[in-house]
């Protein structure tokens, strides 16, 4: 995956645990794409203590996910759930039975609320 991708993803699970700094910079690099500059500028501090903070940051995003791994389990629930999905697709073309159907639907309908 792109780190960069990835780090925005970390960003939105756990930016709250970082301090506010931390998160505004890191929201602004990751999510919001201004430059080093413009953060800087932004905050007052140099394009250096912008990069410190990025650093930091990034380094606690890590280690919370290499801990709790949230992003890990969040993206093999959603490979789980497109399986399924792709799965009753396949029976509900192979069946002609209302009752399955109408379960089917059911199911899918519950799956893609929490995909």
């Amino acid at each position: 995956m792109n780190k960069h991708i990835e780090v925005s993803m970390l960003v939105e699970i756990y930016g709250k645990l970082l301090t506010k700094k931390q998160y505004e910079v890191l929201n602004d690099y990751y999510n919001k794409d201004l430059s080093l500059s413009e953060i800087a500028e932004n905050y007052n501090i140099s394009r250096q203590g912008v990069r410190d903070l990025i650093k930091k940051g990034e380094s606690k995003l890590f280690g919370y996910e290499e801990k709790l791994n949230i992003m890990k389990k969040t993206q093999i629930n959603e490979q789980t759930i497109q399986l399924i999905l792709a799965q009753i697709s396949k029976i509900r073309e192979d069946s002609s039975d209302k009752k399955v159907e109408k379960i089917l639907n059911e199911v899918q309908k519950e799956l893609n609320v929490i995909a």
